[in-house]
């Protein structure tokens, strides 16, 4: 989409599809044309801008009451339901895409499956520090990613074999002039020469909304085509953290990458896109930047040792990336036990790849003696975490049927022979 906005015309889902190249067959089922004639109601000039009034309503929005103002002021029942989904998505997706939210449409596949914006921001600073100037997106989705590579004035070529979402991500881009948005099938379009290439197979079922996870066979574009691909290319491949690590191929750089304490996802970097003598690396990225742990290979273990003042919760990305002995070695730690995925060490550790706790008391991982530490306490607030043990931590809490007014942190993990629970509380 070059140098045309639908927001400033009297818009409508045929306009929006105009502004995209379509190379598809179209599709006429009537769920598909239910949700085109959806969108067609937001896109003009009228709705978009009842929308925009809804989506700037603040506090907590009550939806039969707005039912009955945008019907008061003359729109249809189709049309106030479009507009209310739209809105409440809107709200949702500020989570995901900040201030930029309220200018966006969404599905709401389209949205639980989106990039978060300071994660896209750091794919398109690899892209565009590895000295590309344009980069394909195949299977953009509603473009959030296309978004940051376009943002850094990259070349945008946005492809996505979803008429409706493709109209959608026409809609998000509009307002950019390097990109362009493309209806086809990712496996059949041919990348431009000289370009970066991002996949981000979608991992659901097909459709907008009421999607579930499939697995690897069942991902579009395929985890072949992805990995075929970065093995002629240089490519980006958006992945689940969770994937089985004897499916990432020996020569391809791979990030594992998180943000506001949750491991979001996995990147395959290969080609110009991987660096030199890295092949694993954690990317933590915060409110205050990025930070990052590379290495070569898998780190060794260090070996167990006793409890210190201290247990230190390493980051997520830093345990799938398997850079654990890497960390404790560059912290002064130590794991609490063998094989688990807690440290420990004589005081608190500033780092951006661990959570310190103060370890307040240390006792066996028995229920009974448990609940009486933390009544002595005065503990009524308890967040109770676990590695190691066969433990429910919501059931464990309620179990412990705590009153106070203070409160603390559980963790039921195993020791060097034993299984332990340690009272504590967060430094900083």
């Amino acid at each position: 989409m070059r140098g045309r906005d639908p927001h400033a015309e009297h818009g409508s889902y045929a306009l929006v599809l105009a502004l995209v190249q379509c190379e598809c067959q179209p599709r006429d089922g009537y769920g598909e044309a239910v949700e085109r004639a959806e969108l067609d109601l937001l896109l003009t000039r009228r709705s978009l801008a009842a929308l925009d009034a809804e989506t700037a309503l603040e506090g907590p929005v009550d939806p039969f009451a707005r039912s009955a103002a945008l019907r008061a002021a003359g729109f249809g029942p189709a049309e106030t339901a479009a507009l209310l989904t739209q809105a409440d998505l809107r709200r949702r997706a500020v989570k995901k895409f900040g201030p930029f939210a309220a200018g966006m449409l969404f599905t709401r596949a389209g949205l639980e499956q989106a990039t978060r914006l300071e994660i896209a921001a750091q794919h398109a600073g690899r892209v565009r520090a590895a000295g590309f100037t344009a980069v394909a997106d195949l299977g953009c989705g509603i473009g959030g990613d296309a978004m940051a590579f376009a943002g850094l004035d990259l070349d945008v070529l946005a492809v996505e074999r979803d008429e409706v979402v493709a109209a959608v991500a026409g809609f998000n881009l509009a307002s950019l002039p390097s990109a362009t948005v493309q209806v086809g099938d990712a496996e059949a379009v041919a990348a431009p020469g000289g370009s970066a290439v991002w996949l981000d197979p979608a991992r659901r079922t097909a459709g907008h909304s009421g999607t579930r996870r499939v697995g690897a066979h069942a991902w579009s574009p395929s985890l072949d085509f992805a990995l075929a691909t970065a093995a002629s290319r240089s490519t980006g491949v958006k992945l689940s953290p969770a994937l089985d690590q004897e499916a990432i191929p020996d020569d391809v750089e791979a990030q594992w990458v998180s943000s506001r304490g949750e491991t979001a996802e996995l990147v395959l970097w290969s080609g110009g896109l991987a660096r030199t003598g890295v092949r694993r690396s954690a990317l933590v990225v915060g409110p205050d930047g990025a930070a990052e742990l590379t290495a070569a290979a898998p780190a060794g273990d260090e070996p167990p040792g006793p409890l210190g003042s201290h247990l230190h919760e390493p980051d997520g990305a830093v345990i799938r990336a398997r850079l654990l002995g890497d960390l404790a070695r560059a912290t002064g730690t130590r794991p609490v036990g063998p094989g688990i995925a807690y440290l420990t060490g004589d005081g608190a550790v500033e780092s951006p790849f661990l959570t310190s706790f103060r370890i307040d008391e240390v006792l066996p991982l028995d229920r009974q003696r448990v609940a009486k530490a933390l009544r002595a306490r005065g503990v009524g607030r308890l967040e109770v975490k676990k590695r190691g043990v066969d433990l429910d931590p919501a059931a464990f809490r309620k179990s412990l049927a705590l009153r106070g007014d203070g409160e603390a942190v559980l963790v039921a993990t195993r020791g060097a022979d034993r299984r332990i629970a340690l009272i504590c509380s967060r430094e900083g």
